[in-house]
């Protein structure tokens, strides 16, 4: 199964101090791959529990909504690794208040954080890419990439753009030998969704339509991102995969 084998392979994780970031960032050090966590808040946990598969691990602790600091991340991360293979982009935040009331600095910050440091990063790594011949961007979506959901209207905004990102840079530097995917999360239980499973009604009434019959973990992920990431998906790209018990095929 060596198709799947990152050795060799470094990685950027955003948002890797806690859940989906965290899960992701240790199926790819499992799979072999040097990681760097990058995260606004600290991501010790992750990057020592990366260690014990015998992988080179490093934090950068910084906040990716504020621009100007994403030149100097990219290229301490580079510093860091010598190249970088493969970025995960997942730092993310999720604001909720009905449309009628959801203020401006809300929107303003989601989409910052979201969306526009997601393609920025995005850029700086592609450039990087492209003087290689290769690489691979996985970006984090949702199942808002596809329905319009309830009293988050920055969040899906942002995540129909994330989705529209990715097809557009999957189409540009596919030809230089780089894969831009996308995974699209179903329900997973993170600290983001807690205000939901914390409503017991909705929490049954969204478990209900699951066909899996449950809501999915961190750990659901680790396979599809080992797939995106390693030379398995060569011929992949511009594609969000969803992984979510079959929520969006009910």
């Amino acid at each position: 199964m060596h198709i799947f084998d990152l050795s060799g392979k470094t990685a950027i994780v955003t948002g890797a101090a806690r859940g989906i970031g965290q899960g992701i960032a240790l199926a790819l050090a499992e799979a072999g791959a040097d990681v760097v966590c990058i995260s606004q808040s600290k991501s010790e946990e992750t990057a020592n529990k990366a260690k014990a598969f015998g992988r080179k691990t490093s934090i950068i602790q910084v906040d990716l909504s504020d621009r100007s600091s994403l030149q100097t991340t990219f290229e301490e991360a580079l510093t860091l690794t010598g190249h970088v293979d493969i970025l995960i982009n997942n730092a993310g935040i999720i604001r909720r208040a009905p449309a009628k009331d959801h203020s401006e600095q809300d929107w303003y910050d989601v989409i910052n954080l979201n969306l526009n440091s997601v393609f920025l990063l995005s850029q700086l790594a592609g450039r990087h890419m492209i003087e290689r011949g290769s690489g691979k961007i996985i970006n984090i979506c949702s199942m808002l990439s596809y329905q319009g959901g309830i009293t988050v209207p920055g969040y899906t905004a942002s995540k129909h753009g994330i989705a529209g990102v990715t097809k557009a840079l999957a189409n540009e530097w596919a030809s230089s030998g780089i894969q831009v995917n996308g995974i699209a999360p179903g329900y997973i239980t993170t600290d983001n969704t807690a205000p939901i499973r914390s409503d017991e009604h909705r929490t049954a009434t969204i478990t209900e339509r699951i066909p899996a019959g449950r809501w999915g973990t961190p750990e659901d992920l680790k396979g599809p991102a080992i797939f995106l990431a390693s030379s398995a998906s060569d011929y992949m790209n511009g594609h969000i995969l969803c992984v979510d018990g079959g929520w969006m095929a009910r």
